[in-house]
């Protein structure tokens, strides 16, 4: 049984890592517990970490659900100069999505439901998962 998860992202300078995805998550880390590591708790049990180190090429996306995407889009765009971020949907896939690049070139991104009764649903579900 699997009841957590971490994805992690090197970066090439710690401290202004930390305040680019402190902006982009709106919220300070959870836990910093050595120097050159930031860590957040996207929802229970799940982790970002953020580690000095060598970007690894080619890897990602990491795609986060919003429930309005254009207006994280405008947001990423306005508060952390993020460029080359289009919205893409395709009439087979129930969500609407777009990647960008972090300053190391990591993949981020992020999706919303285009049904909001099964945005709802997964969150319910997920809520769920959680009383256990």
């Amino acid at each position: 049984m699997f009841f957590e998860m971490t994805y992690q992202i090197r970066v090439t300078d710690i401290n202004k890592a930390h305040k680019w995805y402190e902006t982009l998550l709106k919220r300070s880390p959870d836990f910093i517990p050595h120097d050159g590591f930031v860590e957040w708790e996207i929802i229970p049990g799940c982790w970002l970490q953020v580690a000095e180190g060598i970007p690894s090429e080619g890897s990602g996306p990491l795609r986060l659900g919003v429930k309005n995407l254009q207006n994280e889009q405008e947001r990423v765009i306005k508060e952390l100069q993020v460029s080359n971020f289009e919205i893409y949907s395709r009439p087979e896939v129930p969500v609407k999505w777009g990647t960008f690049f972090d300053p190391w070139g990591n993949k981020i991104g992020f999706f919303e439901y285009i049904d909001k009764v099964e945005e709802d649903n997964r969150i319910k579900t997920i809520l769920k998962h959680l009383e256990v």
